[in-house]
């Protein structure tokens, strides 16, 4: 039986019904849909004057994690800049660290933000704190070389869409936690926050078109639980299990009426307030999962973007708390 769900913006459904339907996820179809290159990343800087600086750091295992930075160029800066520490998306299982580049270089050119993203491992081959572990590890290497990077450490953010929104909010959760490094704010767009897909959102959007179903986010969560119990899986790999969202930087979560993720990115900023927390959260009527990512020029998505780009630059003009 389908259940009653808000239905897809106009504009955004008849732009998804161009594109070809995503298969059910299995091993075969991951494997194939690894075959595919991204787009590449000089598509997105046209236009733009940057300075790129490729850097791998050390991963709490050792391994070799790649970042990539991208810094306003021209004449010097008189002041240090804010930084955007950028997690991507694909449901913890697919992407690299150019996947929604557009969203962070967009702050690039309006607030001469540095951005910094990061090429976390994937699961199934990485599997438990591993992905969050190797996005801290970036982290923590941004903020001991923001001299540097000409980089304000008073002024980081973390940011992410989906998958790339969960690790943020865990790659945060971590650094309240090990009190290192300070975090002005995270944006968590349309953000994979629960493996458990107990939420009524998660029953509507089960199945059915759109681009992220419950089903692929099952798979996705078992690629990365591994052999986790399902008791045991810590906050920072599944944020909606952290017994505590005290003390967070500023927060920015937004997601889609007609998503899966709705109902578990509505309870962590409601989490959020009941922690004393302060959280800005917006529910786009009729967005599907990803929606602003895939189609930036529909109404829609360019309200979105806008929204959150207007926040963002009220967070990095505040002052500094006394």
């Amino acid at each position: 039986m389908t259940l009653p769900r808000p239905g897809f913006d106009p504009e955004l459904q008849a732009a998804l019904a161009e594109m070809p339907p995503m298969p059910q996820l299995t091993p075969e179809v991951l494997a194939q849909l690894r075959q595919y290159p991204s787009a590449p990343v000089e598509t997105f800087l046209e236009g733009l004057t940057v300075d790129r600086r490729e850097v791998t750091v050390p991963g709490q295992d050792g391994a070799l994690i790649p970042l990539s930075i991208f810094s306003p160029a021209g004449p010097g800066r008189s002041t240090a800049a804010p930084c955007v520490y950028w997690i991507h998306g694909g449901g913890m299982i697919l992407g690299d660290r150019f996947s929604q580049i557009d969203i962070p270089l967009e702050w690039l050119a309006e607030f001469g933000a540095v951005v910094v993203t990061v090429d976390y491992r994937l699961a199934p081959e990485a599997t438990g704190m591993t992905l969050v572990e190797d996005c801290y590890q970036g982290l923590i290497w941004t903020a001991e070389h923001a001299g540097e990077l000409g980089v304000d450490p008073a002024r980081i953010v973390v940011a992410g869409a989906s998958a790339g929104g969960g690790l943020a909010a865990g790659t945060v959760l971590l650094a309240r936690d090990r009190g290192t490094p300070a975090i002005a704010g995270q944006v968590l767009i349309c953000p994979m926050l629960d493996h458990r897909d107990g939420t009524a959102s998660s029953r509507q959007y089960a199945d059915g078109p759109g681009t992220w179903t419950g089903e692929m986010n099952a798979f996705g969560w078992r690629a990365v639980l591994g052999d986790l119990d399902g008791q045991d899986v810590p906050g920072y790999v599944s944020p909606a299990v952290a017994d505590d969202l005290s003390g967070l930087p500023a927060t920015y979560i937004d997601a889609g009426t007609a998503e899966v993720f709705r109902d578990e990115d509505v309870d962590y900023a409601t989490r959020i307030w009941a922690a004393g927390g302060q959280a800005e959260l917006h529910i786009w009527a009729g967005g599907f999962h990803g929606f602003d990512a895939l189609f930036p020029q529909a109404s829609l998505s360019a309200a979105a973007r806008r929204t959150r780009g207007d926040w963002l630059g009220r967070v990095l003009n505040s002052p500094a708390p006394a």
